[in-house]
């Protein structure tokens, strides 16, 4: 069933109002990289740099989401790319209402990267590329995916069964087997800071 006969409800404050008040610009920061690239870990460490720092921010953590709004979708490609759709949705409202929006996502599928970016204003949407080699990935494997994918007990594992098409001009780059949590965590508050997003503190 689609949604008929609604129609946007504008309210009197807006988004430029919102982040005046935050002093901040609402932004989505999506961390994008296979499992176990360190997309959490780092989004984490990025969240608390920020707080320290005075401003608001909010994570979409893939596994969390998976507990409540996306419980009922499950790892075929239609419901990754609804669930993708579902969390692009939910970051434009979060962003609209001047947070600094981090999602953690593998979000394997380009198109439906591209689909969240477009929904959101231009300088929005900015593409975090967690690099980091399948092989170190594995090894890093604290769910244990990686040895359950390889021995047939989960179908269409991203990276094993099913492909992950990586990011071909992100904003950012982080090689998470090269850097460390903190000097990652830098790299993307210092772009922040230059961008005008938020100020050095």
């Amino acid at each position: 069933m689609r949604s008929s006969n609604v129609k946007w409800q504008e309210g009197f404050i807006g988004q430029k109002e919102r982040e005046a008040l935050l002093k901040q610009k609402g932004v989505c920061l999506w961390f994008t990289g296979l499992s176990g690239s360190g997309k959490s870990t780092v989004a984490s460490a990025v969240e608390k740099k920020i707080y320290e720092m005075g401003y608001l921010s909010y994570i979409l953590d893939g596994d969390n989401i998976r507990h409540g709004l996306n419980g009922d979708l499950g790892f075929s490609d239609e419901d990754r790319k609804e669930n993708i759709r579902r969390i692009g949705e939910l970051s434009k409202l979060f962003t609209d209402a001047g947070l600094i929006t981090l999602t953690a996502f593998i979000s394997p599928f380009r198109a439906d990267r591209e689909r969240v970016r477009n929904i959101l204003e231009k300088g929005k949407f900015i593409e975090v590329f967690v690099d980091c080699p399948l092989e170190v990935c594995e090894n890093r494997d604290v769910k244990g995916l990686y040895a359950k994918a390889r021995n047939n007990e989960i179908k269409a594992f991203t990276g094993i069964t099913s492909p992950y098409e990586a990011p071909e001009k992100p904003e950012i780059i982080i090689n998470t087997a090269e850097e460390t949590i903190e000097g990652s965590a830098e790299i993307i508050i210092n772009y922040l800071i230059n961008h005008n997003i938020i100020e050095k503190k």
